[in-house]
């Protein structure tokens, strides 16, 4: 079977090939994308016919991680690829992010995206491939799509920008995003930087879409090989009725643009605007509703989306009153919680974050093994949003997509300022509650974090805020940046743009938009009013709290840790792990070893809430560490008693042997007679048997000679 193949050459030397017309030939469409030996396939299937009643989009992407890509089995129990991990769920909201701006807005069929990773070489991550692949399926079937689109990750090493670098790049590289875009627009950005200015950032997205133009036109070549993709399926449109449409926007516009104008909060505004939608329903008999009752409702809510949106545009007046760049009332508390290591609460307008920060050990790091990331994080953060935050009453089902997104884009957003190595000897978790959510609840929560970890003692090289920015255009080109976006706005508006940052510059950032592109102009004022903007909201915050605090909480979990020669850890640990366990078990202590290669040292960290048990342990590992020496003195305890002799623990797990011959001058009989188990006994140590290691001691040698006139008495 012949494959249709395109071929992308990269400026590095790499090439990126895409085929169709060998698998998966029953999908609408299907293709593979490969770099090196990294292989990820994408199909798509859309349904023909609209479900009755249905007024949105269903579209879903999947992204699946196959272990056999790397010649593994799946770990634990289940050896087979399970439900989706974070990596899985964050790249599939990558690309969906990405695809969906450019479908139709008429266009209701159900769609399936779904991609697999069905070969992987190690450094060539194939998340930076994902969106390319699901694209050129769209593209190489009849599905009605208004791309192509494609993402690409971009990275700077050494002060240059790296397109798709491998995963030894990234380490170190100061700059770590991904952005989408069509051949004329930017569509989706995402990313954590180390403290860049906006105009670098600007330049990463530059340098990414002179890249994505090139693979959205091989995009286009490797179409017009397909003779399916050439003419665009017909596909059933939503009912219309201009007239219908008409008699509502002059029944309500006015009224519901007076209620837009009122400033009113969150509630009372939902109630007025239904208030208003319930006196439209009312100039409408029963025969006419039951009839026309779906397309009321949704000809009413564009006279929302058009009345807020005109009142914007306007009068640069926004639906609780502020201007365009204002930000709302902030209030912020910290140490809320007694018994949590740091903690606290910040509110803006109507959304409130609760966090918390927890100090842990080596064994409380978060572990991921998927196919292409094995990594363990000292640093993570999760995000909650239960449904009372929006007055909201909803069944529990787990933790959502949205929540692992809004929490990866937090923990990206605090993680470079997060202490390292020797600074910081904790793993710590952060865990944001959302108590109330009317827009933007994933920056209240990067805010928050801030605050409960200079609670917390940790310390962070800055405060770091966020901002969600938001955009209202109309077809003239006339447009208004928002600044710290309403819910509402963020429903009736045209993008969500989220950038997080400290004093010097951007951590991270996330851009949604719901047109088909951004201009530059556009994404350049965002940036630069985003900027104003959180520099606000950190001198709002220093109000509270403006540097980590210098001490941990009393009831905070201290910790040492010292370095060791690698030899030493089998002695620590003990067969079957019996020496550290007895430590842990007497002291109350939680040990952790690790091996650093590099160095062929052992770190060895002690932590627990009792600062001399910590030190009694400290003592205890050097003592087992420390090479004895002959010629010194030793301080030991009789571990068992011979017949010729007593068995001497000079360090820990040292023994050597007190022969009768070396307990004193005198002829001793009996050893029993002189000495016992458990005693305390100052010994020297003579020798160091070569071959066997043996320790030989002497007491006798620290016991003056009797003088030899008191011998002959």
């Amino acid at each position: 079977m012949q494959a249709i193949i395109e071929t992308l050459q990269l400026e590095d030397g790499r090439t990126i090939t895409i085929e169709t017309g060998k698998l998966a030939k029953q999908a609408d469409g299907s293709v593979v994308v490969r770099m090196g030996n990294t292989m990820l396939l994408a199909t798509v299937v859309a349904n023909r016919e609209v479900k009755e009643g249905q007024d949105f989009f269903p579209l879903s992407v999947e992204y699946k991680e196959k272990f056999s890509a790397d010649g593994r089995m799946p770990g634990g129990f289940i050896k087979r690829e399970n439900r989706p991990n974070e990596l899985e769920i964050l790249t599939c909201r990558l690309v969906d992010r990405a695809l969906r701006p450019l479908f139709p807005e008429d266009y209701l069929c159900e769609c399936q995206v779904i991609i697999s990773l069905i070969s992987y070489e190690i450094g060539v991550l194939p998340d930076a491939l994902a969106c390319l692949a699901a694209s050129a399926a769209l593209a190489v079937s009849d599905i009605p799509f208004n791309g192509p689109v494609s993402e690409v990750k971009v990275g700077r090493v050494d002060g240059k920008f790296v397109l798709n670098p491998t995963a030894a790049q990234l380490e170190v590289s100061d700059i770590d995003m991904m952005i989408a875009a069509s051949i004329d627009n930017v569509i989706m950005v995402e990313g954590e930087m180390l403290e860049i200015s906006e105009a670098e950032m600007l330049e990463a997205i530059s340098f990414a879409h002179a890249a994505i133009k090139l693979q959205c036109q091989a995009q286009l070549n490797l179409a017009a090989k397909i003779e399916k993709s050439k003419v665009k399926r017909e596909y059933a449109k939503p009912a219309s009725d201009l007239e219908l449409k008409a008699r509502i926007d002059k029944a309500a516009y006015d009224k519901v643009y007076a209620v837009a104008k009122l400033g009113w909060g969150k509630h009372e505004r939902s109630a007025e605007f239904k208030k208003v939608y319930e006196e439209v329903k009312a100039t409408f008999t029963a025969e006419e509703l039951a009839v026309q009752g779906k397309l009321i409702k949704t000809y009413f809510h564009d006279v929302e989306y058009n009345a807020v949106r005109r009142l914007l545009l306007d009068e640069q007046r926004r639906l609780d009153g502020r201007k365009p760049n204002q930000i709302r009332a902030i209030w912020s508390e910290v140490d809320y919680l007694p018994s949590a290591h740091g903690s606290a609460i910040f509110t803006r307008g109507e959304t409130q974050s609760l966090t918390s920060v927890t100090l842990g050990t080596k064994l409380d790091e978060q572990k991921m093994d998927a196919v292409s990331v094995a990594r363990s994080e000292k640093f993570y953060l999760h995000y909650n949003f239960p449904p009372f935050s929006t007055g909201e009453a909803k069944m529990l089902r787990g933790t959502s997509r949205r929540e692992v997104g809004h929490g990866n884009l937090a923990q990206r957003a605090l993680k470079p300022v997060i202490p390292t190595g020797e600074e910081n000897p904790y793993t710590i978790r952060v865990v944001s509650d959302i108590l109330e959510s009317n827009g933007s609840s994933s920056m209240a929560t990067v805010c928050a974090g801030t605050l409960a970890l200079m609670d917390a003692g940790v310390q962070i090289k800055a405060p770091v805020s966020g901002i969600a920015m938001g955009l209202i255009a109309d077809k003239t080109g006339k447009f208004e940046v928002l600044s710290d976006i309403l819910g509402d706005e963020d429903h009736l508006g045209d993008m969500d743009f989220k950038v997080t940052g400290t004093t010097a510059g951007i951590t991270a950032c996330q851009m949604d938009i719901k047109i088909e592109g951004l201009s530059f102009e556009i994404l350049t004022k965002a940036l630069h009013q985003a900027k104003e903007g959180r520099l606000h909201i950190l001198g709002e915050m220093a109000k509270t709290i403006s540097a980590p605090k210098s001490e941990l909480k009393p009831h905070a979990p201290r910790m040492v840790s010292i370095f060791i020669d690698a030899q030493f850890i089998g002695m620590i640990i003990g067969p079957g792990g019996k020496h550290i366990q007895e430590l842990q078990k007497t002291s109350g202590t939680v040990i952790t070893i690790e091996e650093l290669e590099k160095t062929k040292q052992g770190k060895v960290s002690i932590s627990g809430s009792n600062a001399d048990a910590i030190q009694q342990v400290v003592s205890k590992i050097k003592g087992m560490t420390t090479a004895p020496e002959v010629g010194e003195t030793y301080e030991g305890k009789v571990k068992t008693v011979l017949a010729f002799g007593a068995v001497v623990e000079i360090l820990p797990g040292k023994e050597g042997l007190l022969h009768i011959s070396e307990f004193d001058h005198r002829r001793i009989e009996d050893i029993n007679t002189v000495v016992k188990e458990g005693d305390i006994l100052k010994v020297k140590l003579l020798e160091i048997e070569a071959k066997s290691g043996k320790l030989k001691l002497s007491r006798k040698a620290l016991i003056p000679k009797p003088e030899r006139a008191t011998e002959a008495k």
